[in-house]
């Protein structure tokens, strides 16, 4: 049995990941700030009042899964908001720095005693985090906590490696959610993709960006 971790597990694409994990058979722990019925209902095992951005609170999470092996962390917790040039609100281009982009890190970094050979950390970040790829300019603080947390995926690749940790970086796509606005494709549909891609890919991946698809992304 597998054992997965999820953060933003209580909504959205964490929610759906958790959904279809436990279907076939794998152990999950979903990690949120407040559980929904709707979550507690799948047989996870719920941890909550989790806010990524604390490093109490992450402290915390790290505290009581102490001695426990993780084989598959998921970052998924992230926010979006829609800066332009003319709506340049510094306040939340921060905060998306500190979810999308040191969460990860800082989670990472906590449930490394946890982590072991042959397990994954999987970074779900986004598209828009390419530079090669942004077409369409705006989106200040999403775009670029999502660059922040690639290269920061790429850093923990290298640093992991040795201990036969790998690193992915995985876009889901453009998927009806909150986030989006419920634009894009079914949230089963991307979940599915991911699970499918956080299955075959390995330490010969490491430190990769793909599309939930299996298409290499530009950086």
């Amino acid at each position: 049995m597998t054992i997965y971790l999820v953060t933003g597990a209580g909504r959205g694409i964490g929610l759906e990941l958790c959904r279809q994990l436990r279907a076939r058979g794998d152990r999950v722990i979903a990690v949120c700030r407040t559980a929904s019925d709707e979550l507690r209902s799948l047989g996870c095992r719920v941890i909550e009042g989790v806010e990524v951005t604390r490093d109490a609170a992450v402290a915390g999470l790290a505290g009581q899964l102490a001695g426990e092996r993780i084989d598959v962390l998921v970052n998924n917790a992230g926010i979006l908001t829609r800066e332009s040039i003319d709506d340049l609100d510094l306040e939340r281009i921060r905060r998306q720095f500190e979810v999308n982009a040191l969460g990860p890190l800082r989670v990472t970094r906590a449930l490394l005693p946890s982590l072991g050979a042959g397990s994954k950390v999987v970074i779900i970040t986004s598209r828009m985090g390419s530079i090669a790829d942004n077409g369409s300019g705006g989106y200040y603080g999403y775009r670029m906590s999502k660059a922040a947390v690639n290269i920061a995926g790429v850093s923990l690749a290298r640093d992991l490696r040795e201990k036969g940790i790998a690193v992915l970086l995985l876009h889901p796509g453009m998927v009806a959610t909150d986030m989006t606005g419920r634009h894009g494709v079914p949230v089963s549909e991307s979940a599915a993709a991911l699970i499918a891609r956080m299955d075959e890919l390995g330490l010969e991946q490491t430190g990769s960006f793909h599309h939930a698809s299996g298409e290499p992304l530009p950086w």
